[in-house]
């Protein structure tokens, strides 16, 4: 409980003086004179466990890697690693993975002598089907009408 203060004829003085200063201060910020502290950021992944993953998913486009491996990789459980990357990059690892895989395949359509099934291969699909389905997803577009479009 708040002790007050008082002298002879001045009442309660702390506790009005407090409320005037955080008063004076939210008036203040308010107005935008004061500006606003943003938290700092917590959580996510460290700045070394953001780049090795990326450069393994880089380095690694075409192949399927676990979830565990990727977590093991930046020596987290893959819970945490899950909400981690998460957290850090805006989107759970498979769906970035995903759309860094059809970044790469815009690269390759630009050379209208590979084929589409190829690109397909190379860049981690299975099927040409699959490729296409998950390329128009993301992109709006068929790889074949988004080569045409670079022509």
């Amino acid at each position: 409980m708040l002790r007050e203060r008082t002298s002879p004829g001045l009442g309660i003085i702390e506790p009005a003086e407090a409320l005037g200063g955080l008063l004076a201060h939210e008036l203040l910020r308010l107005h935008g004179t004061i500006p606003v502290s943003k938290p700092a950021a917590r959580g996510g992944l460290a700045g070394w466990q953001q780049r090795r993953v990326i450069e393994f998913m880089e380095g690694h486009i075409a192949e399927d890697i676990s979830l565990n491996a990727l977590a093991d990789l930046v020596r987290l459980s893959p819970y945490h690693f899950l909400r981690c990357f998460k957290q850090s990059f805006g989107e759970p690892p498979q769906r970035y993975w995903t759309k860094r895989r059809i970044e790469h395949a815009k690269s390759l359509l630009a050379n209208p002598r590979a084929s589409i099934t190829k690109i397909a291969l190379d860049v981690g699909f299975s099927a040409t089907s699959a490729f296409s389905a998950t390329f128009h997803r993301i992109t709006g577009q068929t790889p074949t009408d988004y080569r045409r479009e670079l022509e």
